[in-house]
């Protein structure tokens, strides 16, 4: 009762207005029972269903759209599912407890279920009308230059007749004929299991043929984003793309130079994570876009000769993302972005060096100038950047193995992501080996293993300088008075695995201040000096941060 007086009040999606005939066309609508189609409806993710249920409890037409239903036909488990339904975005979010009408360009609403890392969003769009671009009202600018012409308008192009606004409600057989390509613009509902064609997108799929609606340099430029999706989803599937949908290509590719840099980026995400990372770089080289539009793909394969490092780094990478999402474990994008612009970074960082400049300021500063060089303002400042310049920090600290520095490495939470890094850099030859084997002895051992393998390290790194007992303390202060203090050079301090780039260690920090303090001739402070136990910080348990052998992209796991 209540969703039908919520029903009432807010009224149905109302008619398209009236425009001009239409300059695609519009198909014929096919109704394909079970029997032809085939889809598992046990591959069908219960929550999109209860939204189509609820959806047409309250009267409205409702299905599930697009890629998932492609990727039911072809007898695989979607990954997410969208829904399109009749209803505006204000009526769907009426009818679900936590729902959110989000995006500007395309008003849609998430409807959430669940709460954490294990949430579930449906996405629920509302049919559109097709208005072409020469119908619609046209701005100068673009997104961030015109958002003063922009507001309160439902339907936006730029000069070159990329679509900026996209929010006029119509009837499905529009809404089909605005979709991309063929296979995209099926319609499928779980309750009665017929899908809705009208473009023959089941016959594409089976022909496995990528095929766009209407003219495809005209859909290009109505979103030239389209070029990459058409590579992405040719990579991912395994498809043909029609010769008529292919030709233009390279041409449209031109017009991704008026997409938001962000979108970009974001696409950029999706070809690396699809599981077919290695296909769809060789797809974007066949079609000549692997130069000039991604910034960082073009750092990782522009200057590689084959067969050089930084190529077999990077396939190796690309590789290692592919194995896990066909595992079906998760992948975190900072790793595969921080192995990609690994060799900007190392080379940076060696010409720091070359400099005279510290290990990590030289490597803070090469890390900076790769994000200026290749991200920009992207993800410059977010947890992405974040993750990516822990994996690189972390790299110099894997040397360093005596004291309880490395009992403190594994600990970090980006512990497995740096490993699984220097892991890589061990297989291209870039270090020894034995050095990606010892830490992954190291991260698995019990306490006594790893007392063991610290004792190795000690040996194979040479012997320390032998340091006298420290007196105690009131008898050193006795001592001590009237006697210059010596600073004790960096070389007779003990390392304690964090003393790093203008970080001195210990003793030489005490050593200072103490320096500091004679020289004014202020008395010395009595100092509490703090012990430490007697095998080490930490040695008494396994850390926390101790991971097995299987790889993994750090935290994410």
């Amino acid at each position: 009762m209540i969703k039908k007086l919520i029903t009432s009040l807010l009224g149905r999606a109302r008619p398209a207005p009236q425009r001009t005939k239409l300059a695609i066309k519009t198909g014929r609508r096919v109704d394909v029972p079970h029997a032809e189609h085939g889809i598992d409806v046990t591959l069908v993710d219960e929550r999109a269903i209860k939204v189509v249920e609820t959806l047409k409890h309250a009267g409205f037409e409702a299905y599930i759209v697009g890629g998932a239903v492609r990727d039911l036909l072809l007898g695989l488990r979607p990954k997410d599912f969208d829904v399109a339904t009749n209803a505006t975005p204000e009526e769907v979010k009426a009818l679900f407890r936590r729902a959110f009408i989000i995006g500007r360009r395309f008003r849609i609403v998430h409807v959430v279920y669940g709460r954490g890392r294990d949430h579930e969003v449906i996405e629920v769009s509302t049919f559109r009308a097709y208005v072409d671009a020469a119908d619609a009202e046209q701005v100068k600018g673009n997104e961030k230059t015109a958002k003063a012409e922009l507001a309160g308008k439902n339907h936006v192009v730029d000069a070159s007749g990329r679509v900026l606004r996209d929010n006029v409600w119509g009837p499905q057989i529009e809404d089909a004929a605005r979709r991309d390509f063929t296979v995209n613009a099926l319609y499928y509902d779980p309750q009665t299991q017929i899908v809705v064609d009208y473009h023959h997108g089941i016959r594409d799929a089976k022909k496995r043929v990528l095929r766009m609606i209407g003219d495809p340099m005209h859909r290009y430029r109505e979103d030239p984003v389209r070029v990459l999706r058409v590579i992405r989803f040719a990579a991912k599937l395994g498809f043909e793309i029609e010769p008529q949908t292919r030709e233009p290509i390279r041409e449209a590719a031109e017009l991704l130079a008026n997409v938001p840099a962000s979108r970009l980026f974001d696409e950029m995400i999706k070809l690396l994570q699809t599981g077919h990372a290695l296909a769809s770089v060789e797809e974007l080289r066949r079609h000549g876009l692997d130069r000039g539009i991604f910034p960082v793909l073009e750092a990782a394969l522009g200057g590689a000769a084959p067969g050089s490092e930084r190529e077999r780094f990077v396939k190796l990478a690309l590789a290692d993302t592919d194995r896990r999402v066909g595992e079906g474990k998760p992948v975190a994008p900072s790793f595969l972005l921080a192995c990609l612009l690994w060799h900007d970074v190392r080379d940076g960082w060696q010409q720091g060096l070359d400099r005279g400049q510290p290990p990590f300021v030289a490597l803070q500063e090469a890390i900076d100038a790769a994000f200026d060089a290749r991200i920009g303002d992207i993800s410059g400042r977010g947890k992405l950047a974040a993750d990516m310049r822990e994996i690189w920090m972390m790299q110099p600290r894997f040397d360093k193995r005596v004291g309880s520095g490395p009992l403190t490495l594994v600990e970090q939470p980006r512990f497995r992501a740096g490993f699984d890094f220097l892991r890589l850099r061990a297989q291209v030859g870039e270090i020894d080996a034995a050095l990606s084997q010892w830490w992954e002895a190291f991260s698995t051992a019990d306490p006594a293993e790893r007392q063991a393998l610290l004792e190795q390290a000690r040996k194979e790194q040479g012997p320390k300088r032998a340091r006298a007992p420290r007196k105690a303390a009131s008898a050193r202060r006795d001592e001590d008075v009237g006697r210059p203090v010596r600073i004790v050079p960096p070389g007779e301090v003990e390392q304690a695995g964090h003393a790093e780039a203008g970080e001195p260690a210990d003793g030489a920090a005490e050593a200072s201040e103490e320096a500091a303090t004679a020289e004014e001739g202020a008395p010395r402070k009595r100092r509490r000096r703090r012990r430490k136990p007697a095998g080490g910080a930490g040695e008494g348990a396994a850390p926390s941060g101790a991971v097995g052998p299987d790889g993994g992209h750090g935290s994410d796991d």
